[in-house]
């Protein structure tokens, strides 16, 4: 089994990185008002501007908390269960902070795999996706692929039954044993 693990809202809270530079230099957004994928839409933010901002946040990666605490020994025990890589969607030039802060945060994984576009990830060779994109995992389901969506609250409004969604990693780690 080749699970795909994604960073951005699954391992690493980076949204609360850039939500310390944007409340610095616009009105304040909390994270539990980011109820959508394209929030920034809402809040009259340029999508250039916001992901320009996020690629900038990962600059100083050692500030990204981690979603959750204990990470290394819940990637430990998912990579016992099958190769574990990770599959996130960035812009080339933050790969090596991405790196840096896994390493940092001893996450395991096996392979670490870059694409451009989020729904991309879709069309890779992996059996199961933990990600906390809505629209990725829309995607997933329309390839066939098995999809843990890790609750965020931008992907709250995500009901669809094939995909199992998970308030924590041990828990995904639970759903693939069964599984």
């Amino acid at each position: 089994m080749k699970i795909a693990l994604d960073v951005d809202g699954v391992l690493a809270d980076v949204i609360i990185s850039w939500l310390n530079f944007s409340n610095s230099i616009r009105p304040k957004i909390a994270k539990h008002q980011i109820t959508n994928w394209e929030f920034w839409k809402e809040f009259q933010i340029d999508p250039f501007d916001f992901y320009a901002e996020l690629s900038s946040c990962w600059k100083d990666w050692m500030s990204i908390p981690t979603t959750e605490t204990n990470l290394s020994s819940i990637t430990k025990s998912l990579s016992s269960l099958a190769q574990v890589d990770i599959v996130t969607a960035r812009e080339r030039s933050t790969d090596s902070f991405v790196k840096s802060w896994l390493d940092h945060h001893n996450i395991s994984y096996d392979n670490y795999v870059s694409v451009i576009d989020g729904p991309m990830k879709a069309n890779l060779d992996y059996d199961v996706f933990i990600d906390d994109s809505p629209l990725n995992a829309e995607k997933f389901l329309k390839n066939n692929k098995k999809v843990i969506l890790y609750s965020q609250p931008w992907n709250q409004h995500v009901s669809e039954n094939q995909i199992h969604r998970v308030s924590n990693l041990s828990e995904a780690v639970e759903k693939i044993k069964i599984s």
